[in-house]
């Protein structure tokens, strides 16, 4: 990729700078800052077998905490099943605006079921339930599904708990690419490769991932299928493949290939066939993304600087989208389509901020130096970026609005390239 100046390849350089990790470590997540106003909610102990109550129990409380709107309430000890009568009075004493009480039982075919219900405190009201089965392994995945539940109803929004994420990290002389539950437990690994893995990108049913591999000592497109493991080369053109993204519906992806001079953008079909140039210019167009319309987001410089356009997801001419400051690249529309993610070099920093596309309006969302591919929640909160602390790589998610953040970093190495999985089909 020598044909690439040094601002399209940082994502590469980087790699070189990746300290030794531990194999199939997990993520810890730090929470370093939270909303003003925290909705205060009390878990209860969880009636039935105690063990498995307590892994259901800790998980949906470390959900809502790390989510920055809550603020657990201690129930001290209570143990309250999903149809206990529950003392509005002494809860609302306690400061809890809201009550999740359940249970654990052992079904008939041996797998448990998770029962809960949840309270509104204040005005004395049932807020709804539910019952997920679950096996002795997946006990953390119920809890993430009670606190998506209860976000939902607290807040209207829908919770992202349940979610996965995707990420590489460098161990001796391998890479990587792990997927982990969105709260950086559950690791495994996907694919494990003695040459880089960048840019990982979840289709829109969460079933496959494309990304960048060297392993042929160039940059080449796979599309991996995670339930089985299967690989396909998508594009292995002359020159460079590099930066894919999924179209909305998930048939096509948008990819950027050097086979016929500069950096350029192309469509291929999910199986590699049917590649069609969409960007015609003379400089190097780069880092493509669909917004949930159909349309395609992407860093250019053929103004004379890296700056963000849009333009159809078949092609034609292009709109500048950025306007203040001379570098901003790496766009990600949010899943919603309000608002646009993207990395702006302020006073020699690279920090990560986000436009409101009706307004125009920008805001930067970090005060660090190095932060690279973002990458939003499903329900479009909050957006999980690389960064750097202390000289070693970490992940940081920070909300839409800049008030919530979060560290996310393996003890003992560097984790780049994070991607933010869709919701659960």
């Amino acid at each position: 990729m020598t044909h690439m100046p040094t601002v399209f390849r940082r994502i590469l350089l980087v790699l070189a700078l990746f300290a030794a990790a531990v194999a199939h470590a997990q993520l810890s997540i730090e929470i370093t800052g939270a909303g003003a106003n925290r909705i205060p909610v009390a878990i209860a102990e969880f009636a039935g077998d105690q063990a498995a109550a307590r892994i259901i129990t800790a998980t949906v409380r470390a959900d809502l905490e790390r989510s920055g709107l809550f603020r657990m309430v201690d129930p001290g000890g209570t143990t309250l099943d999903e149809n206990a009568q529950v003392n509005f009075g002494d809860w609302k004493g306690r400061g809890a605006d809201a009550l999740a009480t359940g249970s654990l039982a052992r079904s008939a075919d041996g797998r448990m079921e998770a029962r809960f219900r949840l309270y509104d405190t204040q005005k004395q009201v049932a807020l709804g339930g539910a019952a997920y089965l679950t096996g002795n392994d997946q006990l953390r995945a119920a809890g993430h599904r009670i606190a998506d539940y209860i976000y939902e109803k607290l807040t209207g929004e829908k919770g992202v708990f349940s979610t996965r994420i995707a990420y590489v990290v460098k161990s001796g002389g391998q890479f990587r690419l792990q997927i982990a539950d969105a709260d950086g437990q559950g690791a495994v690994t996907a694919l494990n490769s003695p040459e880089p893995i960048i840019s990982p990108v979840w289709s829109p049913d969460g079933r496959r991932i494309a990304y960048v591999s060297f392993e042929k000592k160039k940059p080449v497109v796979y599309v991996h299928h995670l339930a089985s493991g299967q690989r396909q080369v998508v594009a292995n053109f002359k020159g460079s493949n590099s930066a894919p993204a999924w179209s909305p519906d998930g048939r096509r992806l948008a990819i950027v290939l050097s086979k016929d001079g500069n950096s350029q953008i192309y469509g291929v079909n999910a199986d590699g066939t049917g590649a069609q140039r969409l960007s015609q210019s003379s400089g190097i167009d780069t880092e493509p993304r669909f917004g949930p319309d159909g349309s395609i987001y992407f860093t250019s410089d053929r103004g004379g600087s890296p700056q963000i356009y849009r333009m159809s997801g078949s092609g034609g001419d292009p709109q500048r989208v950025s306007f203040e400051g001379s570098y901003n690249v790496s766009p990600r529309p949010s899943p919603d389509g309000k608002s646009l993610a993207f990395i702006s070099r302020r006073d020699g920093r690279f920090q990560l901020a986000v436009m409101d596309l009706a307004s125009r309006q920008v805001q930067v969302l970090t005060d660090s130096n190095k932060d690279e591919s973002p990458s939003f929640a499903p329900n479009s909160r909050m957006i999980l970026i690389a960064t750097e602390t202390g000289g070693r790589g970490v992940l940081s998610a920070v909300s839409s609005d800049g008030r919530i953040k979060q560290r996310l970093s393996i003890a003992a190495g560097d984790v780049r390239e994070p991607a933010w999985g869709p919701f659960n089909q």
